[in-house]
This record gives C-alpha cells, sequence and structure tokens, in this order.
C-alpha cells in the first residue's frame, strides 16, 4: 500500500498525555489530508468530528490497541489542519507503540509547541492566545488559570486591537494632515488630536498595570528567608505554608539545605525558601547548605531577615550577615520569638537593625503578626486587587507595552511637528503589533514555542 503521508511530508504527531500510566492517553497527528493516513491504522476512513471506536493497527495488522479516533478536517481544528486524536490506554509502552506507527506511516515527532506555532501561523489564533495555551497548562494557582483562559479566549487581544484601532485612527488623521501644512494645527485643535492621544496613553497605563499584576500571577514572588541557626526560619516557613512542612527543633543548624515550598497569598505564588542558618561551622555538609544559602539569596527577590527577639533587643545581632546581603533585593527584618522577650506584635518605624527599612515583630511558633508578614510582601509585590481584569502578561508583553506608552508620550511632546508625532505613533502601533504577533520577527516565534511541552 502507498504510504498514506508521501504527499504530506509535513505531518507531526506526538503524545499529547503527560509521561506515566493513566486511564486514557492520547496521541495527536497533524497534517494535510490524513483521511488515508487514518484508514491505515485503523483499517476504514473516519467520519468528520464523529468518536469512532477503533482497533489501531500495526503493518502487519495486528492490534496495538483498541480505542476511540476522532478526525477533525481542516479548517475547522485546533491547528487549521487535519487533525486525528487517537485515544487509547495510558500505559506508556502503548503510547510509544502507537507514536511508532504514526512515525512508520510517514509523520515526524513534533517540536515542542508546534501544534500551537501551526495554530498561530494558520490564524486560528493570535500570539498572545498561543502563549495564553501554555500560560494555562504551567498556571500554578487558580487566579492565573482564569486568566489565562480570559487571555485564551481573547479577551487580552481585544483590548490591544482597540488600542491599536485608536492608534490607526489618529495616525490617518494627522498624515492627512501633513498635505495641508498651512491648516496644521487649526485641524488638529477641531479634530481633538491631542484628547485623543491622551485617552490612548490612559488606556495603554492601565493596561500595563493590569499587565504587571499578572506578570506577578504567572511568576509569582522568589522570598528567602535568612538568619542566624535557630532564629526560627523553619517555623515562619511552617506559618506562612499553613503546614508543617519544615522540621523545626532547638537544635541550631537543623536545616542543612534549602527548603522550597509554593504559597498563594492573595492568588499570587509566592516561592518560600528555607536556608540553613548562618554561621562559622566546621560541619562539612552544614557549610555547603551556608554556601547554597548565599546563591538563593543572590536570586531572591526578597529577603526576610529574621532575627531572635532578646537579641534585637539587646544589639547583638551579628552584622556580618547584613553587610553580605545585596542591596538592590527588598529586605524585610523580621524580629521572632516575640513570645519569649514579651514583646508586642506589630510594626516597628524605627528598626532596630540598621540595614532593616521595614521591621516586624512576629512569634512564628504562635502565629503572633503572621499576617503581617503576609501584608508586607503583597506590598513590596505592588500588588492591588483587579478582580477579573487581570491580564497574564509575560515579559515580553510588558516590554512591549511600556514601549508603545514611552512612543505615545514621546508623540504628546512632539505634537508641535507632525512629521515626528506621526512617526511615534506608527512605532507605538509597531510595539502593541508585537503582542499579538503581526510585527514578531520569526527568530522570537522559535524561542517562544521551543517553550511549550511536546504534543502542544
Amino acid at each position: 500500500m502507498q504510504n498514506p503521508a508521501a504527499r504530506t511530508p509535513d505531518v507531526i504527531a506526538a503524545i499529547a498525555t503527560a509521561p506515566g500510566r493513566g486511564g486514557i492517553g492520547v496521541v495527536r497527528v497533524s497534517g494535510a489530508s490524513l483521511s488515508e493516513f487514518a484508514s491505515a491504522l485503523c483499517g476504514r476512513t473516519p467520519q468528520p468530528r464523529r468518536a469512532m471506536f477503533s482497533a489501531f493497527r500495526d503493518a502487519a495488522g495486528a492490534a496495538i490497541d483498541e480505542g476511540i479516533l476522532l478526525h477533525f478536517p481542516a479548517p475547522a481544528s485546533f491547528t487549521g489542519e487535519d487533525v486525528l486524536e487517537l485515544q487509547g490506554h495510558g500505559g506508556p509502552v502503548v503510547m510509544q507503540m502507537l507514536l511508532a506507527r504514526c512515525l512508520e506511516l510517514g509523520a515526524r515527532l513534533a517540536e515542542p509547541g508546534e501544534f500551537t506555532r501551526r495554530a498561530f501561523l494558520n490564524g486560528k489564533l493570535d500570539l498572545a492566545q498561543a502563549e495564553s495555551v501554555a500560560d494555562l497548562i504551567e498556571a500554578s494557582t487558580a487566579a492565573a488559570a482564569r486568566s489565562a483562559v480570559r487571555s485564551l479566549s481573547g479577551r487580552f487581544s481585544e483590548e490591544i486591537h482597540r488600542i491599536v484601532d485608536a492608534l490607526v485612527d489618529l495616525r490617518m488623521l494627522v498624515e492627512a494632515t501633513l498635505d495641508f501644512p498651512e491648516e496644521e494645527i487649526e485641524f488638529l485643535e477641531r479634530a481633538r488630536a491631542m484628547p485623543r492621544l491622551e485617552d490612548i496613553r490612559a488606556r495603554l497605563e492601565s493596561v500595563l498595570d493590569r499587565a504587571r499584576q499578572g506578570a506577578l500571577l504567572r511568576s509569582g514572588l522568589n522570598v528567602v528567608l535568612v538568619g542566624e541557626p535557630n532564629v526560627g526560619k523553619s517555623s515562619l516557613l511552617n506559618q506562612l505554608a499553613g503546614e508543617d512542612r519544615a522540621i523545626v527543633t532547638d537544635i541550631a543548624g537543623t536545616t542543612r539545605d534549602a527548603l522550597r515550598e509554593t504559597i498563594q497569598i492573595e492568588g499570587i505564588p509566592l516561592h518560600i525558601i528555607d536556608t540553613a542558618g548562618l554561621r562559622e561551622t566546621a560541619d562539612t555538609v552544614e557549610r555547603i547548605g551556608i554556601e547554597r544559602t548565599w546563591r538563593e539569596i543572590e536570586r531572591a527577590d526578597v529577603i526576610l531577615r529574621l532575627v531572635d527577639a532578646s537579641a534585637a533587643v539587646t544589639d547583638t545581632t551579628p552584622e556580618s550577615i547584613d553587610a553580605r546581603l545585596p542591596q538592590g533585593v527588598e529586605r524585610i527584618t523580621v524580629v521572632n520569638k516575640i513570645d519569649l522577650a514579651g514583646l508586642a506584635a506589630g510594626r516597628i518605624e524605627e528598626p532596630v537593625e540598621p540595614s532593616g527599612r521595614i521591621c516586624l515583630q512576629v512569634s512564628a511558633k504562635r502565629g503572633t503578626g503572621i499576617d503581617l508578614v503576609r501584608a508586607e510582601l503583597l506590598r513590596i509585590a505592588g500588588w492591588h486587587a483587579h478582580g477579573e481584569d487581570v491580564i497574564l502578561a509575560r515579559e515580553r508583553h510588558l516590554h512591549a507595552l511600556r514601549a508603545a506608552l514611552a512612543h505615545v508620550e514621546s508623540a504628546a511632546a512632539q505634537s508641535a511637528a507632525l512629521e515626528l508625532f506621526a512617526e511615534e505613533l506608527r512605532l507605538a502601533q509597531e510595539s502593541l503589533g508585537e503582542i499579538t504577533g503581526e510585527f514578531t520577527a520569526d527568530d522570537l516565534l522559535g524561542v517562544i514555542f521551543s517553550r511549550f511541552c511536546i504534543g502542544k
């Protein structure tokens, strides 16, 4: 029999379900004219968009597995091409055998993100929607997942398109005015060009603010607990996590290695890292743990610097640690064990530690003052509630929005020179086009889709 994929060399296939055992596993195939491909695999031609119970067969006609075959003819499919979904039993060996049969029939193994990339290239999704597919899969909180679904449905893209449309209308007005230089200023005033530009600027600022919040939902903050041995770092981690995740004892040096825990505050993922106590030690294992602590500190977004309440009060806290902490990183000094020192929970306006810009008194053992720590972490993150309007943005989205806003502000400063005014509007439009893919280079597309999982 002629290879059914011979006329369609660009057929791709991949296992679309996660590795491991499961009740169901899915192999996805995409390409042109896959009816013959399906017939070679199952012995009959599938009906469009109808679930069909089938035996998936090898080249000799022996059954590899039994399951459901779905055929989505182009263009009414995820990729815009013919798509087959082979739903079989979710054993890894069965899935690999089924994938091998698809490759034998002429498909090639799909690259990471290639199905979604084809959907983008075939106009089924714009680039922001395509990225939201990966964001939905990777979402670590319910709030992030909801935001990703909104982007996938086109909400983010629609807002960008509305701003672009306003920019295009203003560009048409300005560039038409360039043909009548003697009437430039009067014509622009009658057309309310500057108020329209100000409205565009305000809309960009609103989208950028919500995108910053979404970036927090997507990536969260790395929060590192730092201090001498036995100051209560593990107890604070347990309080923030809401359960016992770290071993807590009165023995100094119990924590030998970094312990990571992701928690949520107002939907924001915070990656809390409990580290080995910092001190001079001859213990080889503990010394390695301390070296790793300093590496974690270098990657921190926020440092929670813990001190013992009695040590803080008597001003005997070692200064060598604070001298080594990076200066450009947000820091909260947490005075712990106030229950033993007879102190009240609260914020100290003039920190005991000179290096601490913020100082909170808490008892990690009793949970007193922990809400103050949570609130301070939210403040440092710059979080404020936006309800269901948060945009799950990536760094490239933020960069494009900032660039567009800068060009709009520059246009406002160039209102007396209409050629420059028009050019800044064009550049603002181009920056926004990078978000949805209208002005995106092929090499950037390669980077974006290479970070997707295989099968998506």
